[in-house]
């Protein structure tokens, strides 16, 4: 990496890595049950409820998904651990947020329901139980499960900004970075990558050009791209 380009990953991440940027922000929710949390008024497994599901929904216009994911607690009351242990979900087979229905919700809940009911938090699951026994996807070795590395970098990164930094035994710099077709293009165009595959090898390619410029939190890395987004066209 070249010392301009380095400079500039550093200028958008120290830039972008503010929670003015993340107002219609899927991450407004976890946020919203992390401050009753500190407060006193909401569970841990509200947080982590509401950020699985939110990453859940994570795939669209931003405006969209924050709209559906609205209407997603509003049904849940704003109290998710509850409405899940209560097993009682709306199930028909309408779009709750394009191509998921509330009946893919329902299934969702049942299987968050079954995990918490033998722990109090998921903090220890690994990404192929995520997918698995929560989400109801095949295993995938070679998937990139960007909603899952999304919702940990929510949770484990704790520099106070944009991040909510509540799952204590979770090193950061352990992360990978949340891979989708932006990302992959905007890493491209930087030169962080030149796999054409958008797998789980490639996450972890970007990740480890971000751990050059930071070896301890490379999914800072994730703010640099949002502002070469904002910057450039692609």
């Amino acid at each position: 990496m070249d010392k301009k380009t380095e400079s500039l990953l550093k200028e958008w991440a120290e830039t972008y890595n503010d929670p003015v940027y993340f107002q219609e922000d899927p991450i407004i929710f976890p946020t919203r049950f992390a401050r009753e949390h500190a407060e006193g008024r909401a569970s841990l497994a509200d947080v982590e409820i509401s950020a699985l599901l939110s990453a859940h929904l994570a795939w669209g216009r931003r405006a969209m998904i924050v709209r559906d994911c609205g209407r997603m607690f509003d049904e849940m009351c704003w109290k998710p651990y509850d409405y899940v242990m209560n097993g009682e979900y709306r199930n028909d087979p309408v779009s709750l947020h394009r191509t998921v229905k509330w009946s893919e919700f329902a299934a969702i809940c049942g299987r968050i329901k079954d995990i918490y009911s033998s722990v109090d938090s998921i903090e220890h699951l690994s990404d192929a139980d995520i997918r698995v026994k929560i989400f109801g996807q095949k295993e995938d070795r070679k998937a990139p499960n960007k909603k899952i590395n999304m919702m940990r970098r929510w949770m484990v990164r704790d520099d106070g900004k944009v991040d909510l930094g509540l799952w204590k035994n979770t090193d950061k710099k352990e992360l990978i970075m949340p891979l989708d077709v932006h990302v992959y293009a905007q890493a491209t165009a930087l030169g962080l990558t030149g796999r054409r595959q958008k797998d789980i090898v490639t996450a972890q390619e970007i990740t480890d050009a971000f751990r050059e410029i930071w070896p301890d939190d490379p999914c800072k890395g994730d703010y640099a791209l949002f502002g070469y987004g904002v910057t450039h066209k692609l």
